[in-house]
């Protein structure tokens, strides 16, 4: 397990797992070696806040908590955490939006420069595995990923891989019941699917996940490229968007909504968005979400805010 990360203040997210207390040793391991080599100066390098979400599905979820909160106090790392409550039928959205709605406000009131999570490249084939079953496009397949915010580490290992790491080291973490429970999509793709992937499958399939993250970026590259044409980034020319075959009218629409910041576009509303903008009248306008609408124009489609 290596890996690189530049100094600044990073929120690792802790459940008390194999992969996330195994990413938190060797955080730590790391945060010492930086230290030592700065003769002990604690602010130089990595700042980690240990942050923990406590979903309340499970009735015994509280020692997870009070488990973590110990290492991280043994590591000598400032330790957040909060209670959701959820209960025992929550879902995993339900838990997952939760969860990073918690991060994100450590993340906000700590000024930390990332977040860091344990993904890793089971979690990746999951994934994508999930969004293929729920129809996913492009983009769907390659979601798991690290950005300049959001640090994934581990994406180049395995769950074995992890495992092995974490006994090597002594590294102590808990199992969550709840992972053998297949009513959630995700146990049910781990337990009924990936298990049946020989390590060959696992490669081959991480391979063509590679390969289209290298298509997807050439494809985002181009589509910047048609959107720097227009006059005004917030006006596409209708006649050439009306032109566009339905497929690339739908990447269009999604990039260009992005490039505003409008995200959590579903397939629903871009499909919604795509009649409207070729099918309206001139001056009808169609909502986006609480903060834009496109207004049609003869000449353009136009992506405006709503009045407060």
């Amino acid at each position: 397990m290596d890996f690189d990360l530049s100094s600044g203040i990073y929120v690792v997210a802790v459940s008390g797992g194999v992969d996330s207390m195994a990413l938190l040793y060797q955080l730590h391991s790391r945060l010492l070696i930086d230290r030592k080599a700065s003769d002990g100066n604690i602010e130089s390098g990595m700042v980690l806040i240990v942050a923990h979400f406590d979903h309340g599905i499970r009735p015994d979820s509280v020692e997870d908590r009070r488990f973590v909160g110990e290492v991280a106090k043994s590591y000598g790392l400032p330790f957040v955490f909060d209670a959701g409550e959820l209960g025992s039928d929550a879902s995993e959205a339900t838990a997952r939006k939760a969860r990073y709605d918690f991060l994100e406000k450590v993340m906000k009131s700590s000024r930390a420069d990332g977040l860091i999570t344990a993904h890793h490249q089971d979690d990746m084939l999951e994934t994508a595995i999930i969004n293929i079953l729920r129809g996913t496009g492009r983009k769907g397949l390659t979601s798991l990923k690290s950005s300049h915010k959001l640090i994934r580490p581990l994406l180049g290992m395995s769950k074995a891989d992890i495992i092995k790491y974490a006994k090597l080291n002594n590294v102590e973490w808990r199992e969550d019941s709840t992972n053998l429970e297949t009513k959630y999509l995700r146990n049910y793709v781990r337990r009924q699917i990936i298990i049946k992937f020989s390590e060959d499958d696992k490669k081959k399939f991480i391979s063509h996940i590679d390969d289209l993250k290298l298509v997807n970026n050439e494809i985002d590259e181009n589509l910047r490229d048609h959107l720097d044409i227009h006059p005004s980034s917030d006006k596409l020319d209708r006649h050439w968007f009306i032109m566009l075959p339905h497929i690339v009218a739908r990447e269009v629409m999604v990039g260009w909504l992005r490039s505003h910041q409008v995200e959590n576009i579903d397939k629903q509303q871009v499909e919604r968005l795509l009649h409207a903008a070729k099918t309206l009248q001139v001056g009808k306008k169609i909502s986006v979400d609480k903060q834009r609408y496109i207004n049609i124009n003869k000449e353009y489609l136009a992506l405006d805010k709503h009045e407060r």
